[in-house]
């Protein structure tokens, strides 16, 4: 009998200490992570790792978290990849583009972490 995978979250942010912190939620919550710092690496790992969850920022060098967003929901393959886009500029504008593109939720920074446990559960429950 072979054990289950845990979950696995993909953190995109270019901002150290704020990786840092959802590092940690992302571990309390009882699922693996890895953390990058750029939207170019970002496509290529999300495209190797298929995890359940991507936490994406949208200003991020390389590549933006929009760009990525698209590119994920783009690709067949990654159908049953969910992300969380975070944003410092939280306007009612940038969460409609972020839904349009795909996201399939929005948080704004700095964010209330028990806000983000929330969202990040709702997220992973939905079924695939």
């Amino acid at each position: 009998m072979t054990l289950p995978q845990p979950r696995c979250v993909i953190v995109v942010e270019d901002d150290d200490n704020i990786a840092a912190a959802l590092e940690y939620v992302v571990a309390r919550e009882g699922l693996t992570c890895e953390r990058l710092a750029n939207g170019h690496d970002a496509i290529s790992r999300i495209r190797d790792r298929r995890p359940d969850l991507v936490l994406l920022d949208i200003m991020l060098p390389g590549s933006s978290g929009y760009d990525v967003c698209a590119e994920i929901r783009r690709s067949p393959e990654l159908d049953l990849v969910r992300i969380l886009m975070m944003t410092a500029r939280g306007s009612a504008s940038e969460q409609r583009k972020a839904i349009s593109l795909g996201a399939d939720g929005f948080i704004s920074k700095p964010f209330d972490l028990a806000d983000l446990r929330r969202e990040m559960r709702r997220l992973l429950a939905q079924p695939v």
